[in-house]
């Protein structure tokens, strides 16, 4: 199954319950992710992901560019806690109601995202630093044989021009290392997350 990058309306078109949260923010990426699959095995998708460690990447490179980022960050300030949710942003879940808010599962201490949703088809977490308000959106689509498949969307809000200076920067870096590193190694741990959500123990 082959990885490719889809148009913005492969989010936007579908009924996905992030949308009534995140109107003021723009989708900057999606993805479909070689994650085939029955109805019921979108979470395998979800911990997959969220157990993707940027420190333990196969790649040497997405380890360095990561290493940098979270380098830069701690020199210049881009990540402390005055930046973050609840201080230089409000977070998302404020605008949730209750009952979807209750479904978050705990966060994931490799992934620097605060869990916001979890339901059967859906998951999204956000962060938010000195670049930028973002959000990592996964959910998992039917399709044309049948079966389904998982999707990545990235949304931001950018923090002014600091912001889309920064997220320019970064786009070569993002499409042609991480992403693909990142997807390819959610590809090669898929079998055994797959396995071992239908035969715990």
């Amino acid at each position: 199954m082959t990885t490719s990058r889809l148009p913005r309306s492969a989010h936007t078109s579908r009924p996905w319950r992030i949308h009534e949260f995140t109107p003021d923010f723009h989708v900057e990426d999606v993805w479909a992710l070689p994650t085939p699959g029955g109805r019921d095995d979108f979470p395998a998708l979800v911990h997959g992901a969220i157990a993707f460690d940027t420190a333990e990447s196969s790649s040497r490179t997405v380890r360095g560019l990561f290493a940098l980022r979270w380098k830069l960050g701690e020199i210049f300030g881009w990540d402390g806690d005055d930046s973050g949710l609840g201080r230089r942003v409000p977070t998302l879940s404020e605008r949730l109601p209750r009952e979807l808010r209750e479904t978050a599962p705990d966060p994931h201490p490799s992934l620097p995202f605060t869990p916001l949703y979890l339901l059967e088809d859906e998951y999204a977490a956000e962060l938010a630093n000195r670049t930028v308000h973002g959000v990592l959106h996964l959910s998992w689509v039917p399709t044309p044989d049948g079966g389904y498949r998982g999707q990545m969307a990235v949304l931001v809000k950018r923090n002014g021009l600091f912001g889309a200076a920064y997220m320019g920067a970064i786009t070569p870096f993002r499409y042609l290392i991480v992403y693909p590193t990142m997807i390819r190694e959610i590809e090669r741990e898929w079998p055994n997350r797959l396995a071992q959500l239908r035969n715990p123990g």
